[in-house]
């Protein structure tokens, strides 16, 4: 193997192979803030410790592997929101990750929630989050669920489709229900993000387009509907967004539409919900607003279009689910093999297998999303290496990690933890290849407690009921 002299030390040259953002790191036991939870930090061991347990002992109890779940950073994620948006409605996004107990904490930190399904619904309730709270989301509401929406008293429903006002009105007749409904709208913003996670852009399956104006049309629907209470315009944007540029336009649009609704109708429309999307750090290389810096561009935002348009303000809402769940939580896993592997132009990559993988975190695969890791167990004096961190599934595709530094000693046994995997991870596993999902356990002051149990073989026996 080659080698580089950099920065006066013996460094192997990953030219080619290695992404631009990842730089060599000066030190690989060092735990960068912005990915973990708060107060994360190594003992005197070197192990690491998150919401005052170490991973190591987190494991040997809860085995491998496991999503661990910081409450009390969790819960200061709420209150940031809480506290910058002052007046705003927040509705934590369920779709991000939900149990029962998360619910129970939205609820007990005054936040509402965003749900997309019966079983979120269900699950919300369960946890103690009031109806009247929930803002019911999805673009193919089945009528089950909008009756039960409807009779449980769910505070909003957001419609998104003609052929959903009409359900909505003929259900509301049947039960002598009033629905209080938003129209979600797309505002033809193209958010720096992947494409399978931009959703407000107008060749996309979600809201009404304003440019052809079907949403327009779709608000003065509600506004006459005797079965509706029409609260206002909703839209979203995509996920993972860092610049505020694109919820600029997004405001611009809403607000402008809103003003065509008065002209056309002679009333001003209530309400605005901005939706979420909002980025957090998964490597060193992103570099996420802090939430106050947000809020304060949005209320100027507003502020600014409104009197253009000569609107009032009106009741505002937001729905972060990423940006709480996701640098609360932490993935551990055991690893199994490591391999190096010669590629061309006399270079080496190392590829580290772990317990887990495209099951217990579809994100990498699905959308090349990007992590980070480090040893939980153990620091390390060995110089770095390029590695890959893969799972065990019958697929080339599945990497949890397509690059990282790790110690050259790294070995079997070890684990790794990857931050920022509170979000979407445990949400969208499976069981590919007939693979149990992990738990998910909650962490608070050196105690922990199982949210989800881990799955079992006999739980996938059991839905199997063939002969």
């Amino acid at each position: 193997m080659t080698h580089t002299h950099i920065a006066g030390s013996l460094h192997a040259d990953y030219s080619g192979i290695q992404p631009q953002w990842l730089q060599w790191p000066e030190d690989l036991n060092a735990l960068d803030a912005k990915l973990w939870p708060r107060g994360t930090h190594r003992d005197d061991e070197g192990r690491v410790v998150v919401g005052g347990s170490t991973l190591e002992d987190l494991v040997a109890e809860h085995g491998s592997p496991s999503y661990f779940i910081d409450e009390a950073d969790f819960r200061s994620r709420c209150a940031d929101f809480r506290e910058a948006f002052p007046g705003w409605k927040i509705f934590y996004a369920a779709k991000s990750l939900l149990t029962r107990t998360i619910a129970r904490w939205v609820a007990e930190e005054g936040l509402n929630l965003d749900v997309t399904t019966m079983g979120e619904m269900r699950i919300a309730l369960a946890g103690g989050m009031p109806a009247e709270r929930l803002g019911f989301h999805g673009n193919n509401k089945s009528d089950e669920e909008i009756v039960f929406a409807l009779e449980q008293g769910v505070g909003r429903i957001i419609v998104d489709s003609f052929h959903e006002i009409e359900r909505i009105e003929a259900h509301c007749e049947a039960g002598g229900h009033k629905a209080r409904v938003m129209v979600r709208v797309t505002t033809g913003v193209e958010a720096h993000t992947h494409e399978y996670i931009a959703t407000a852009h107008e060749d996309q399956k979600f809201g009404l387009s304003i440019t052809g104006g079907q949403a327009l049309a779709g608000l003065v629907r509600c506004h006459h509907s005797p079965h509706m209470e029409l609260e206002g315009i909703h839209s979203h944007s995509g996920s993972q967004i860092f610049e505020t540029m694109g919820f600029e336009v997004a405001i611009r649009r809403t607000l402008k539409l809103a003003h065509q609704f008065k002209t056309a109708t002679g009333v001003e429309l209530p309400a605005l919900d901005l939706g979420g999307g909002f980025g957090i750090a998964y490597t060193e290389a992103d570099t996420p607003k802090p939430t106050g810096e947000i809020a304060e561009a949005f209320e100027e935002m507003i502020a600014h279009e409104c009197r253009a348009f000569g609107l009032r303000r009106p009741e505002l809402s937001i729905e972060p689910g990423r940006a709480i769940s996701g640098p609360a939580g932490v993935a551990v896993y055991t690893v199994g093999t490591v391999k190096a592997v010669e590629l061309e132009g006399n270079k080496t990559r190392t590829y580290v297998s772990v317990d887990g993988g495209m099951s217990d975190n579809i994100r990498p695969a699905l959308y090349a999303a990007e992590y980070s890791a480090v040893l939980a167990g153990r620091t390390s004096d060995a110089e770095p290496v390029l590695c890959r961190v893969v799972g065990k599934h019958c697929e080339g595709g599945d990497i949890l990690i397509r690059s990282v530094f790790l110690p050259g000693d790294i070995r079997i046994g070890d684990l790794i933890a990857v931050p920022g995997s509170g979000a979407y991870a445990r949400s969208m596993a499976s069981n590919y290849n007939q693979v149990p999902r992990p738990p998910v356990v909650g962490i608070k002051d050196g105690t922990s407690s199982v949210l989800l149990r881990r799955e079992t073989l006999d739980d996938l026996m059991r839905l199997d009921v063939g002969e």
